[in-house]
């Protein structure tokens, strides 16, 4: 049977910048986000994650979330997961947490080869890369 996860978090970008992170079982650089709980709504889930991961406070700047599907083995069962990703603005300054394996600001221009399969096309999405 298969599973479904649904995760959301923000998209935080300044002066040409995209803040993302390592961190879980996944080697690449990827925007903070995770799985949304029973009692809680998208934008919560981001607002959450922003706090739980970066150690800062955010502010939704774009109702009109990013939306991706992936599908891919997680515990060895073929699992659909729906990523929701909000433009935001940042309150504070990031410090990871002991989660995080790293956070860094990566140029949205030269970003590396190892970031995840969202996060151009999110950037893209929200105006920021053709």
């Amino acid at each position: 049977m298969e599973k479904i996860i649904i995760a959301s978090g923000p998209v935080v970008v300044e002066n040409g910048k995209a803040l993302l992170n390592k961190y879980g079982e996944d080697d690449f650089w990827k925007f903070c986000d995770g799985e949304v709980k029973e009692d809680e709504d998208l934008r919560q889930t981001a607002i959450r994650r922003a706090k739980e991961e970066l150690g800062i406070e955010i502010e939704i700047a774009d109702e009109k979330p990013f939306l991706m599907y992936v599908n891919k083995k997680v515990d060895g069962k073929e699992t659909d997961i729906i990523l929701v990703h909000w433009l935001s603005k940042r309150i504070g300054e990031p410090k990871a947490s002991k989660e995080v394996e790293k956070t860094e600001w990566l140029d949205i221009d030269n970003l590396p080869e190892d970031i995840g399969p969202n996060v151009k096309p999110a950037l893209r999405h929200f105006g920021f890369i053709d």
